[in-house]
């Protein structure tokens, strides 16, 4: 890492904190603390505003804000290739947003990184979700977002077919397969449905109460799996 990269990575970790050691600096950095002792001494005769020393630890006086939109090299390259990733497996809104907000990334950076994150190496093959899915995915989605009760005609994976009443919570993404994870009322339950299976989504104009025990964070804290499918 550059040490220009460095002082401004040191700077992002020490606003992120209420108070970092130099120990823990320099495990993140990869340096010594010796080295995080000098990086701050020089950051510090630069009108850095950190409080704090050697011992106790660091955090950032209020109102210093850095540029914005500083990257370097490998992190400009790592959101080229995550907004690949979200144009073939997101949906068609949240792809263009990544693909905008990628394209404001590249404008602002200097033209020898530019040059290096359109050409490198890692690629995503033009495969991802079809049409349909990506569209469904996207209703459901902003169903979850507004908290609109949705009706689903179901085909589980032992090809047993229902009609459920569910409260989507959000939508999990497996590797190859989105689920609507959701609270159904049918079983009174947390269950998850995979996009692929549903076979009609309605969506409706009634927001559901974010009841206690029925929500995404209830979920997540029962279990990590997110429940059971159908």
């Amino acid at each position: 890492m550059r040490r220009a990269d460095r002082l401004f990575a040191l700077v992002q970790l020490i606003r992120g904190r209420r108070l970092s050691t130099a120990a823990w600096l320099g495990e993140r950095l990869e340096v010594s603390p010796r080295t995080v002792y000098r990086d701050v001494a020089d950051l510090q005769a630069q009108g850095v505003p950190i409080e704090g020393e050697a011992g106790v630890g660091y955090r950032l006086g209020r109102g210093f804000e850095l540029p914005p939109l500083m990257f370097t090299v490998d992190e400009a390259r790592a959101m080229a290739l995550a907004t690949r990733l979200a144009q073939q497996w997101l949906d068609p809104a949240m792809a263009l947003a990544a693909s905008d907000a990628m394209s404001r990334v590249l404008s602002v950076l200097p033209n020898s990184v530019r040059a290096e994150v359109e050409s490198q190496q890692l690629m995503v093959a033009p495969v991802g979700l079809a049409p349909e899915l990506a569209s469904r995915l996207q209703v459901l989605r902003e169903a979850a977002q507004a908290r609109r009760w949705v009706a689903l005609r179901y085909t589980d994976l032992n090809e047993r077919r229902s009609e459920r009443q569910v409260r989507p919570l959000g939508c999990f993404y497996w590797g190859k397969v989105w689920t609507l994870a959701a609270w159904c009322e049918q079983r009174q339950d947390f269950r998850n449905f995979r996009l692929d299976r549903m076979e009609t989504v309605q969506v409706g104009e009634a927001v559901f109460p974010a009841e206690p025990g029925k929500t995404l964070a209830d979920l997540l804290r029962r279990e990590t799996g997110c429940g059971t499918l159908g």
